[in-house]
């Protein structure tokens, strides 16, 4: 096959082809969203053994906040770092680079010898965790094609969940043996997963944008070739190989830096957006229930291994309520699913607080009741869709960057909300669940206000939903006017860094006509065709 002078040969070294090898990645990589939801529902169960207690001499709020919440730390350090590992090693290097650190760090704990080394392997887990959380999604979106982007993301968040299920049912049945193994196998269990995605990592296909953004366009457009079934020859993989590849030399011809200041510059919005997106996925008190589900539950009246019992139950529910989202995240829109999960999440939260106020003899059955609606709006809204969106908004040359902020921002929520649970649960006891009821309806409130649709959109094109490519018009008119005025022949390149900046009129106008017009008027955007 011929394109722009070169040629490429369809790749003999991989066997799947088309919707076999984007499924099969798609299974694998969630691997490493197993790991890291696994790492933190595993805690929520050993945390209450006796055996557990025992060892660690009966922990105390701070004791037990501290080992739970240290692994976010390490996750906020690696996940800021992690936007420029993605791009240096690429998202294949630096998913088998977390999950070694990630094994490393539970090996630690599984050997632990008190509280200084429990906390110092959850540190370390944390780094693994900060990689894998950051890089998988944005290997997902690109590789996966536009109409189907959204369920094969949410496809990866059930991962995530399966591995929480996964550790709190190997709590329960861990919690029957008399010993410290009792605590010391769920913990093992993580070595063995992260060893599995390690040495998979090494045979997977690297990420195709990633590749041609390197100039390596051969290797891209094998990957292509095969993601679309195998045909270098097909209109559609050509198609999508010259956008990335158009795209790729825009970006190069602008003259534009790939740092985190002309991100911030450029795209302030779409990192706002990213960021507002994995904060509230945190405020709306997901992880109120995912560490401290046995204890919520113990605080309603159910007592020793029944509130594990509870808490695996509810993860099953969890996990199940993210499967409908495959299929409706491609069809409702993310919008959509992001402001109905939200509102039966309030409401869901408000009920829980209001129960264990009243403390009747249904209180216990209420709260799980209550517990599970949450975790199962959660699972269908919350949980997937702010580890899909911002990927997708944010463009190739930042892309890693712009995901890592977001991420980072995860983790930061994650860790304060890890941190500060076990103590608002003794302080202000029931009002903590009505208290992120509210959160959820502040995250109602920015959707509804601020966020694009951007369901079907190629990610070459998400400029348009945007209304940036009006922006480009703007400085293209501006550069136009400035070089008639003063004969320049100087480069664009040049020209454009002379331009003058737009008012602060002009620039508000523009922002809110884009959320507005994007939000209201869906139908404008029209996508561009691989014809020729």
């Amino acid at each position: 096959m011929q394109q722009n002078g070169t040629r490429y040969e369809p790749s003999t070294k991989r066997r799947l082809v088309g919707q076999p090898l984007i499924y099969a990645m798609t299974v694998f990589i969630s691997l490493g969203v197993f790991l890291f939801g696994y790492d933190q529902g595993v805690m929520s169960g050993i945390i209450t053994g006796p055996y557990f207690k025992k060892y660690f001499d009966d922990p105390g709020a701070g004791e037990l906040g501290l080992m739970v919440s240290v692994l976010e730390i390490g996750a906020l350090i690696t996940s800021l770092a992690a936007g420029r590992i993605g791009d240096a090693i690429g998202r294949r290097g630096t998913l088998f680079s977390g999950a070694v650190v990630f094994t490393i760090g539970g090996a630690i704990q599984t050997f632990t010898g008190g509280v200084r080394s429990m906390v110092v392997g959850r540190f370390i887990s944390g780094f693994g965790v900060g990689l894998l959380s950051t890089i998988v999604p944005i290997y997902q979106s690109e590789i996966s094609p536009p109409n189907h982007r959204g369920a094969l993301a949410c496809m990866e968040f059930t991962g995530n969940i399966f591995g929480y299920a996964s550790s709190v049912w190997i709590d329960y049945f861990s919690s029957f043996m008399e010993s410290d193994w009792s605590w010391r196998v769920p913990l093992f269990i993580q070595c063995v997963i992260g060893a599995i995605l390690a040495a998979g990592s090494l045979v997977m296909p690297e990420s195709p944008r990633w590749l041609i953004d390197n100039d390596r366009d051969v290797d891209g457009m094998n990957v292509i070739a095969d993601l679309h079934g195998g045909d270098p020859e097909d209109a559609s993989a050509r198609a999508e190989f010259q956008e990335i590849k158009d795209r790729v030399n825009s970006d190069r011809a602008s003259g534009e830096a790939r740092s985190y200041k002309v991100m911030w510059e450029r795209y302030k919005r779409r990192v706002l957006l990213a960021m507002s997106s994995q904060a509230f996925a945190q405020l709306n008190g997901i992880n109120v229930i995912s560490y401290y589900a046995p204890r919520v539950f113990e605080e309603a009246g159910w007592v020793g291994r029944d509130a594990i019992l509870m808490t695996g139950i509810n993860a099953l529910i969890y996990l199940l309520a993210t499967t409908p989202t495959w299929v409706l995240v491609d069809r409702w829109g993310r919008r959509f699913i992001l402001l109905s999960g939200a509102v039966v999440m309030a409401m869901a939260l408000g009920a829980t607080g209001y129960f264990m106020a009243i403390d009747v003899p249904i209180t216990p059955r209420a709260v799980v009741g209550c517990v599970i609606i949450y975790n199962a709006f959660f699972g269908y809204s919350w949980g997937p869709i702010p580890w899909l969106y911002p990927p997708e908004i944010m463009p190739l040359t930042v892309r890693a960057k712009g995901v890592s902020l977001s991420t980072a921002t995860n983790w930061f929520f994650n860790f304060i909300v890890g941190l500060v649970t076990p103590y608002l649960q003794d302080v202000i006891e029931w009002r903590l669940y009505p208290m992120h009821g509210f959160f959820c309806v502040c995250s109602f409130v920015v959707v509804y206000f601020l966020y694009p649709e951007t369901m079907g959109v190629p990610l070459e094109e998400m400029d348009a939903v945007f209304g940036e490519d009006q922006l480009q018009e703007f400085y293209e008119n501006q550069e136009s006017e400035q070089v008639s005025l003063i004969g320049s022949t100087h480069s664009r390149r040049s020209a454009t860094h002379r331009l003058p900046t737009p008012s602060l009129l002009q620039v508000a106008r523009g922002w809110f006509s884009g959320v507005f017009k994007t939000r209201r008027d869906r139908s404008a955007y029209e996508p561009i065709t691989g014809e020729e």
